[in-house]
């Protein structure tokens, strides 16, 4: 199943087991067809929303809004801003957004619930711990750690020199993760703050996945390159592995499914290929080349939804990987 949009896909979403597609221009895109207007301008960011009924966006229009399929509203607004960021939790219900240097909070289930936490430069990325209580922000620095239901506090700094684009803590919530403006990943181990430098990459990482036995998986290499995080130390004092290797083009993006069994990587001239872990069995699934792709998602039922910065898109069948 193919699509052709008429903009830069920039998120895809599981949405009741169908690909929503948030697109460039503003748009939101259902595999099955619907389709609605979300935002007078570009779409920059994109989760699922708590409850698993459709997808929350942010817009360089300033605002927030929750799509379904068939109909959207307005959650937010920061105007004259633009929302570059967006994390939710399902385990607490909880939506933040970035706007500049703020970072605004609100509660899916509680219509007045609002926080808000100022920065000292502008914030590009967001993440929820896996409980969905602490907040991590990426910033110039390091990252902010925040309580998130609480009004008047301090955050806990984790400092690292750099601009800081990308959160993700470990699916146990021992870890922190930063994709950096440079061609290099930073963490640290929470429980003391250890940095963890973790660099050789010829190419900005712009894509993370943590995948089951403890791998994170990122883009920006000549293949997926793979970090273990097993065990109290994670990746301190361990090398990585790259799976994939292609002297002709990088990973862009990167993508794993519930069970952290299957990995699939998206490439700079527009191919995609699926890797079994435990077997390292690796098959291509789209062979064609073309844009870089922009934005990978597995869906239920052994699916790969795919989009790409031209706007082409669509949803593949795994198979027997």
């Amino acid at each position: 199943m193919n699509f052709v949009f008429e903009a830069f896909v920039t998120e895809i979403v599981a949405d009741g087991g169908q690909a929503a597609f948030a697109l460039g221009d503003g748009t939101v895109a259902w595999e099955s067809g619907s389709r609605v207007e979300a935002h007078d301008g570009a779409i920059l960011c994109a989760a699922g929303h708590p409850s698993g009924e459709g997808l929350i966006t942010g817009g360089d229009d300033g605002r927030l809004v929750w799509s379904r399929d068939g109909a959207c509203q307005q959650i937010a607004r920061a105007p004259r801003k633009w929302i570059d960021a967006v994390a939710v939790s399902s385990a607490s219900g909880l939506i933040a957004f970035s706007a500049g240097r703020e970072v605004h909070v609100r509660d899916a289930g509680v219509h007045d619930f609002q926080r808000l936490f100022t920065h000292e430069a502008s914030v590009a990325a967001l993440a929820f711990d896996p409980k969905g209580r602490r907040l991590a922000a990426a910033t110039y620095g390091g990252a902010a750690l925040w309580y998130a239901r609480i009004a008047d506090q301090k955050p806990v700094m984790l400092r690292w020199a750099g601009s800081h684009v990308g959160l993700m803590f470990s699916p146990d919530g021992k870890f922190l993760v930063s994709a950096m403006q440079e061609s290099a990943l930073h963490g640290w181990r929470l429980s003391d703050a250890k940095d963890m430098r973790m660099g050789g990459y010829p190419s900005k990482v712009r894509s993370l996945a943590f995948m089951g036995a403890g791998w994170l998986a990122t883009s920006g290499a000549n293949g997926a390159v793979l970090w273990p995080f097993a065990g109290a130390n994670g990746p301190m004092g361990k090398q990585a592995m790259e799976i994939g290797w292609d002297e002709t083009a990088l990973v862009s993006r990167v993508a794993g499914d519930a069970g952290g069994d299957h990995l699939v990587a998206g490439l700079g001239d527009g191919r995609i290929w699926a890797c079994h872990l435990a077997s390292e069995r690796r098959v291509t699934l789209r062979a064609d080349k073309g844009p870089p792709i922009s934005a990978l998602a597995v869906l239920g039922g052994g699916r790969v939804a795919w989009g790409d910065e031209a706007g082409g898109a669509g949803v593949i069948d795994m198979g027997a990987v």
